[in-house]
C-alpha cells in the first residue's frame, strides 16, 4: 500500500469567515467547494500540490448552519467538527489547522491495517457532492463519534472514484512545502503510516501537533493545528 497526503483540513466556525482567514493569512481567495447532505458541511477548495505532494490540495470546512445532515443523530460530523472543544477553539481563535486526509488505493485494506495496529479509524462510508462537471464521490472513514484520533495527526483515509477533485483545480499561488506531526505516541504514529505506505509526513517526538508549512503570496506561512 502507498498513501499519499489527500488534502489539508481547516475549520472555520463559518464559511464565510474561512474565506476571510484564507485571504488575510494566505493572501489569496480559496477557490469554489461544494455541500456534503451527508455531514451538513460546506467547503472551499484550493490545490497547493507540488512534486513531493502531487495531489494536495487544502480544504476550508465548516458547518452548513442551514442544513441538517443525513447521518444518524446518535453520530457525528466528521474531523471532529461536533466536539464542543474544537468548536471552542474556533470561535475563540478563529480558523485551525485541525487535520490531514491520506489518500489510499483500497481504503478497505488500509482500515484493516491499522486495525491490527488496535487503531480503528472507521469503516468506508460513500459520499458524494455535486460539481460543475457531475458527482463527485469518494469512500471516507468515518468514526460514529467523529473522532479524528491522537490530535488529528492519524489522517482520515480516502479512496476517490473515477475523479480526483485537485485534478480539475487550477494553481492558486500557495503550495505545500512540508507536512510534519508531533505526538506523545511517535512511535505508534510511525508504525501507522508504515502500515499503509505513508512516507511523506515527518513524525517527531513531543507535544501533540500538526504543522504545514506553504509558500504563499505572503511568504512563508506555518500553520499549526497545536494539539486541538
Amino acid at each position: 500500500m502507498t498513501a499519499q497526503v489527500d488534502h489539508l483540513v481547516v475549520v472555520a466556525r463559518t464559511l464565510d469567515e474561512g474565506v476571510a482567514w484564507c485571504e488575510a493569512t494566505l493572501g489569496i481567495t480559496p477557490g469554489p467547494g461544494g455541500e456534503h447532505p451527508l455531514m451538513g458541511t460546506h467547503n472551499r477548495l484550493f490545490r497547493v500540490a507540488t512534486v513531493n505532494y502531487p495531489r494536495a490540495y487544502f480544504e476550508i470546512i465548516a458547518i452548513n448552519g442551514i442544513a441538517a445532515p443525513a447521518i444518524s443523530e446518535r453520530s457525528k460530523r466528521w474531523f471532529d467538527m461536533d466536539s464542543e472543544e474544537l468548536q471552542t477553539q474556533i470561535n475563540q481563535h478563529g480558523p485551525r489547522l485541525v487535520h490531514f486526509v491520506a489518500n489510499v488505493p483500497d481504503v478497505g485494506a488500509s482500515v484493516a491495517a491499522l486495525a491490527a495496529l488496535d487503531l480503528h479509524r472507521g469503516p468506508p462510508t460513500t459520499a458524494s457532492r455535486m460539481t460543475p462537471t457531475g458527482l463527485l464521490q469518494w469512500q471516507i472513514t468515518v468514526r460514529d463519534d467523529g473522532q479524528r484520533l491522537m490530535n488529528g495527526c492519524l489522517p482520515t483515509l480516502i479512496e476517490w472514484g473515477d475523479v480526483r477533485p485537485s485534478q480539475a483545480m487550477p494553481a492558486s499561488g500557495v503550495t505545500l512545502q512540508a507536512l510534519s506531526v508531533t505526538h506523545s505516541q511517535a512511535p505508534q504514529l510511525h508504525a501507522a503510516y508504515a502500515a499503509i505506505g505513508l512516507s511523506q509526513v515527518v513524525v517527531g517526538e513531543g507535544p501533540a501537533n500538526l504543522v504545514a508549512t506553504l509558500a504563499t503570496p505572503r511568504g512563508l506561512i506555518t500553520l499549526e493545528s497545536k494539539g486541538i
